[in-house]
């Protein structure tokens, strides 16, 4: 484990794979870390081509947290990574962490390039909107019902799925990071709401950007992928046959090596 230390003070945590190869900064989603998720598996099989920095998110794994939290926080974490990282990375990002990404880049932030996996707006009827209050509805509760609130009205799993998964072993681990729920409905319930995305708030964005989706992902998850990359400036679109929101690491490693790897 490595540390550096955010704009703020707060320290954060990452591992670091592969040596030589260019600089990629993998960004979470929500309820996952360094240590609990995809992304432990998918920094090995990307450590023969990048030198890979995996990291924990504030309020996560060995990362610090402050009392009052912003998304500009979260924002001057992944800079902080990247500036340990040379000056400059290609980035990664998943879910909510796609949507992170999104708003790193729209700040300038020195990316190569950017790969955003299913950032998880609502931006038409093909499902329910995410509430208004999905915020303050999140802080409210304790760290068990924050879980199912998510998985319910965030990513919009039917009730009895998510009663199944309080029997499973990850269940404890999930509700020992739920505080950190209310960092990630930030970064999406602005954009969770039904409507066509605000084509404006991206318009910074002057960096390759790939929106990927998982070709059996719903389609309310699919037509948002599609909006982001009609949104974002000079942005492709790319499906990866066969996978889901639970995209597999060997799935995805080869899209982010090709077109990180290809000349702009």
């Amino acid at each position: 484990m490595h540390t550096t230390v955010s704009k703020d003070g707060t320290t954060i945590a990452y591992d670091r794979r592969g040596s030589g190869g260019p600089a990629l900064v993998l960004v979470d989603g929500a309820l996952c870390s360094r240590a609990q998720g995809p992304m432990p598996e998918l920094a090995e099989l990307l450590a023969d081509h990048f030198t890979v920095y995996n990291y924990d998110r504030r309020g996560r794994g060995d990362s610090g947290d402050t009392a009052e939290y912003a998304v500009e926080r979260e924002i001057e974490d992944l800079a902080a990574v990247i500036e340990v990282a040379g000056g400059s990375a290609y980035v990664y990002g998943t879910s909510s962490g796609a949507a992170l990404a999104l708003a790193a880049a729209n700040a300038g932030l020195p990316i190569e390039k950017l790969i955003a996996f299913e950032p998880p707006f609502v931006v038409d009827d093909t499902r329910k909107p995410m509430p208004a209050t999905f915020v303050t509805d999140l802080e409210a509760r304790d760290p068990a019902d924050a879980v199912k609130y998510f998985m319910t009205k965030g990513v919009g799993l039917p009730g009895p799925m998510v009663t199944m998964m309080r029997l499973m072993p990850a269940w404890k681990q999930l509700k020992a990071v739920a505080h950190t729920l209310p960092y990630d409905a930030r970064f999406v319930t602005h954009n969770g709401q039904g409507r066509p995305l605000d084509t404006t708030q991206w318009a910074a964005i002057d960096v390759p950007v790939l929106a990927v989706f998982g070709g059996k992902s719903p389609a309310w998850m699919k037509n948002s992928v599609a909006a982001v990359a009609t949104a974002v400036p000079g942005a492709e679109l790319h499906e990866v046959p066969g996978q889901t929101h639970m995209m597999a690491a060997k799935a995805i490693a080869p899209v982010i090596t090709e077109y990180s790897t290809k000349p702009r």
